[in-house]
């Protein structure tokens, strides 16, 4: 319902389906999600459990992720954290209203962004984006308030793990040199991001590792690629070759 038909390069759409989610699961040896989201109208407001409550509760893992933003409207904003610590009780009334929309840190957002959001953290994806996410391999959402769209929310449970106060979301890039930038380094997964304007040597990997293609087109590994693609590098694969006049990949794995 929040899709968007705007999928376009990374996804051809000549239909003008409204698409909301697009999603690679690597191999048992990647335990991460990549999605590509696209939204025309606001996410709902959720958390994620961590790990803990999640296999107590669920029997499932929890969900620790990043966003790194492809594209993004003037006046696109995501939310993460709170803008002031609240006590619970103020939480649930506020989620119950639908007045946790104004308690919520929007922030402006553009092409190039990255946010890291721990499980735990509120957080909300606006309208008039598209979203590269990396996260655990979970689909444990709990939604707070959906804009009295008519689904299911898990108040309850989604107050039990949410976090009271802000967050620090926005990330800085670390340069690493080569074209590459850290982005994010936590215990679920480490992501890269790789620029490349003609050729980039790849080591081959110590574990499974994901190439994730969000500009440009080329080769790697002898093989063809264009934005959206996904490939999966096995660990101890030979080194590699990525070639392109311009090309940005991330890059994820295990840490």
């Amino acid at each position: 319902m929040w899709g968007s038909p705007l999928t376009e390069p990374w996804y051809r759409n000549p239909e003008r389906r409204d698409i909301g989610e697009v999603w690679f699961t690597a191999s048992d040896s990647v335990p991460l999600l990549v999605k590509f989201l696209f939204t025309s109208q606001r996410l709902s407001v959720q958390v994620h459990p961590g790990d803990d409550y999640a296999r107590e509760r669920e029997h499932s893992r929890g969900k620790t992720e990043m966003w790194h933003i492809l594209r993004a409207e003037p006046d696109a904003r995501i939310a993460a954290g709170l803008l002031e610590h609240v006590t619970r009780d103020r939480l649930r009334e506020a989620c119950i209203s639908g007045a946790v929309v104004d308690i919520l840190n929007w922030i402006p957002v553009r092409r190039g962004d990255t946010f890291f959001i721990p499980a735990g953290t509120l957080h909300a994806i606006g309208e008039g984006v598209a979203v590269c996410e990396v996260q655990e391999l979970s689909d444990l959402t709990y939604r707070l308030y959906d804009y009295d769209r008519g689904r299911e929310l898990h108040l309850e449970r989604g107050l039990e793990v949410s976090q009271l106060e802000p967050a620090e979301s926005r990330v800085s890039p670390v340069p690493l040199g080569g074209g590459r930038d850290l982005l994010v380094e936590c215990s679920h997964f480490r992501t890269e991001r790789l620029a490349v304007q003609g050729s980039a040597l790849c080591a081959g990997p110590s574990k499974n590792t994901l190439y994730v293609a969000l500009e440009g087109e080329g080769t790697i590994a002898g093989l063809p690629f264009s934005a959206g693609d996904v490939f999966e590098v096995t660990a101890g694969a030979d080194a590699f070759a990525i070639d392109s006049p311009n090309a940005l990949f991330l890059i994820t794995s295990e840490p």
